[in-house]
């Protein structure tokens, strides 16, 4: 609880009894490395902190070596399918454990009812929302600007335990290359 308290901290001051009322409604879930957590067309009801582990979104193929990576999650971040959580509609893609991984899970009506009795509830779920955005609309603007080449480097440069604990496959479809052009970056580098 100490991290999402410092993370939390970080946007807003929380009130003891705020802060008492929102984490009785976390509920702390473990999930093993690989498993797919959240499938595509299953409606996205949890929204989570990460508090060891690393998440993959990813849009899934029949053919698993066509799978479309488009992001991760990391420690001390929130994951969730946001625009599924949101709507309350199927989401497209799926959540996947990379590693073991450790959540502060909250659920749909649960961050309602925070919104509704807490004095700091809605401004943290507005400066949460507005940091998902910005990460999603870094990450467009990074495939649309850079090279392959450079987007690798940069994920490495922002992100170097990101090359430790995912598999390359993983790393190439995120860039937007196929497997052998990442090695071949990776060989000129």
């Amino acid at each position: 609880m100490e991290q999402i308290k410092a993370y939390l901290d970080q946007l807003a001051t929380i009130s003891q009894p705020d802060w008492e009322y929102f984490t009785s409604r976390l509920q702390r879930r473990v999930i093993k490395k690989k498993t797919v957590f959240l499938k595509t067309d299953a409606i996205e009801n949890h929204i989570s902190f990460i508090e060891s582990g690393v998440v993959r979104l990813f849009i899934p193929k029949e053919n698993p070596s066509k799978e479309i990576t488009f992001g991760f999650s990391f420690k001390n971040q929130f994951v969730s399918a946001y625009d599924s959580f949101l709507t309350q509609t199927p989401s497209a893609y799926q959540l996947q454990a990379l590693t073991d991984t450790t959540l502060l899970s909250m659920t749909y009506d649960d961050l309602q009812d925070v919104y509704q009795h807490t004095q700091i509830g809605n401004l943290i779920g507005r400066l949460t929302a507005e940091r998902l955005f910005l990460l999603k609309s870094k990450r467009e603007q990074n495939l649309l600007n850079l090279t392959a080449e450079e987007r690798y480097l940069k994920l490495f440069k922002e992100r170097p335990e990101l090359l430790k604990v995912i598999p390359l496959k993983y790393i190439s479809s995120y860039i937007g290359v196929t497997a052998q052009a990442l090695s071949r970056i990776r060989k000129r580098l």
